[in-house]
């Protein structure tokens, strides 16, 4: 065990991993007066990370759970914040329809979180759906809700202005630095060192690496279960009086054919398109093959599009991108058993952007006051014990 004293420099909170909840986490914490350093091995916002990709959804009523409905109303109250403060774009209402059959449970959690938490919501057979937005073909026997509150965030342009704004209110950041491993020092802190040699200690540590966040806390006998997947999204041409988002809102649908999410032609991109489910899974140091070399990766989004939306037209271009999945598909946030300095928020599965916002602030709350306004104990990392994993990471 290194002294903290033997630091190269030393900071109230070290946050580990600056994206979308670390930058938020680390601009919380500046705006409450804590000196922070992010350190990053790549340089944010990059295209390595869960936050590539440029738009996510945020939908208020929640299908996978009503719990996360108040999470979900802060973060798009921060959102705004955000916008505001940092006068750019980062929210779009455009609405979003959920899409699903009679009697889903994901339908139907929709509906009971709306009712719960009074949420503008409207409800539709699949036939009047496809008549009111004409690019649809959905059955009479699909469920459809319409949450007209909700709509798109700018995720990349939301992680820039966490970082201008947390950087002007002090917060250090430490680009291209790759973080090899972390140093216990009980009740006196935590220390990290990085690939360059350096030492940099901390009162408190927050790791939020993506899938860089199991290989730093197993050392420290802390095995978290979560496997990184390789998914795939991409553009095709459309019309503009079909996709535009004035007649086209952000969709989600569960169907026979999987899960699938969009959005509407957003300044000419074209319609996005990605399956929710499904995916390869990948070892945290492994590249991504590129889209369009796996043999699934264009034609189940054609076939997707052919039976629900055959009024769009070619593939424009494709992408990957990666979820950090646990075997619930819900986050992991807690502290370390062995010190509570320390701090993990991982395993997003493929639906935590949209609360980074709140998350950010809720771990940064933590951290200032001992307590946060969210209850975060159905994420902790408990849940899984006992659980065996072999599968590769």
């Amino acid at each position: 065990m290194h002294d903290l004293n033997l630091c190269d420099q030393s900071f109230d909170t070290l946050i580990v991993g600056a994206g979308s909840v670390g930058m938020a986490a680390g601009y919380h914490l500046s705006k409450a007066g804590n000196k922070v350093l992010l350190l990053d091995a790549d340089d944010p916002p990059h295209l390595t990370g869960s936050h590539h990709g440029g738009t996510r959804l945020i939908r208020h009523a929640y299908g996978e759970g009503a719990a996360y409905v108040p999470l979900a109303l802060r973060a798009q109250q921060l959102w705004l914040e955000l916008e505001q403060e940092a006068s750019a774009s980062i929210f779009e209402r455009t609405g979003i329809v959920n899409i699903g059959p009679q009697g889903a449970p994901f339908m139907q959690e929709v509906q009971r979180s709306a009712s719960q938490y009074g949420l503008p919501m409207e409800f539709l057979d699949g036939a009047e759906a496809s008549r009111r937005w004409p690019a649809w073909r959905l059955s009479k026997e699909q469920i459809v809700s319409f949450e007209p509150d909700a709509g798109v965030l700018y995720c990349e342009q939301a992680v820039k202005s966490y970082r201008h704004l947390a950087s002007s209110l002090g917060a250090t950041l430490r680009t291209n630095t790759l973080v090899t491993g972390i140093e216990l020092h009980g009740q006196g802190g935590v220390s990290v060192v990085t690939d360059k040699g350096e030492r940099f200690g901390g009162r408190d540590l927050i790791v939020c690496a993506g899938k860089w966040s199991r290989t730093l806390l197993e050392p420290l006998g802390i095995r978290i279960p979560v496997t990184r997947v390789r998914k795939t999204f991409a553009w095709f041409d459309v019309a503009p009086s079909l996709f535009e988002p004035n007649v086209f809102p952000g969709f989600t649908i569960a169907s026979e054919m999987g899960q699938y999410y969009g959005f509407p032609s957003l300044d000419g991109a074209g319609l996005k398109v990605g399956r929710h489910d499904g995916g390869q899974p990948v070892a945290a140091d492994a590249s991504l093959v590129p889209f369009g070399q796996e043999p699934t990766d264009l034609s189940e989004l054609e076939n997707f599009l052919r039976k629900h939306l055959p009024e769009s037209g070619k593939l424009r271009m494709g992408k990957t991108c990666e979820y950090d999945v646990t075997p619930d598909e819900h986050f992991i946030i807690d502290q370390l058993p062995a010190c509570s300095h320390v701090y993990m928020a991982t395993g997003f599965s493929g639906h935590g952007f949209k609360f980074a916002s709140a998350v950010g602030e809720a771990l940064a709350e933590r951290i200032t006051q001992g307590t946060s306004r969210f209850d975060l104990s159905p994420f902790a990392l408990g849940r899984f014990a006992g659980q065996h994993e072999d599968r590769q990471r």
